[in-house]
């Protein structure tokens, strides 16, 4: 999947979607194979909104190749072509990779200045991570 745009700024999931798109996937990713209806529902707990609104949000995420549409009946059923999981750890890759190609040594030694914020473990990690690349060497 192609890495998405980026906003800076944002949290979680906003950084790649729009707020609407990102309840919309939670919602997916919670419960796969809903109807635009059926989304639409659940999003109206929180504020009105309208299926066309829903609809054409859904369809635009489709388009994107986040999300899936089955017909069963007469009815679409949407899914997220990804987990959460997969779909965070594929768009943090592409993005990683761009920021070293796009800035070199720079993006590494703001990763790295970034580490002192970081938990113990995800430094024990990357400690394991290039003791593993050195012996490969």
């Amino acid at each position: 999947m192609r890495r998405l745009n980026f906003k800076t700024g944002e949290s979680g999931l906003n950084h790649f979607f729009g707020p609407l798109e990102s309840r919309i996937m939670d919602i997916l990713w919670d419960a796969p194979d809903r109807s635009i209806k059926e989304v639409q529902t659940l999003l109206e707990h929180d504020k009105d909104i309208s299926f066309n609104t829903v609809m054409t949000v859904m369809n635009r995420l489709v388009d994107k190749g986040v999300l899936s549409k089955q017909l069963r009946g007469r009815t679409s059923l949407y899914r997220p072509v990804q987990s959460r999981e997969t779909f965070m750890d594929e768009q943090s890759k592409e993005l990683s990779h761009e920021l070293i190609e796009q800035f070199g040594p720079l993006a590494v030694n703001h990763m790295i200045d970034a580490l002192e914020e970081a938990d113990p473990a995800l430094i024990e990690r990357l400690e394991q991570k290039i003791k593993q690349w050195k012996k490969e060497s």
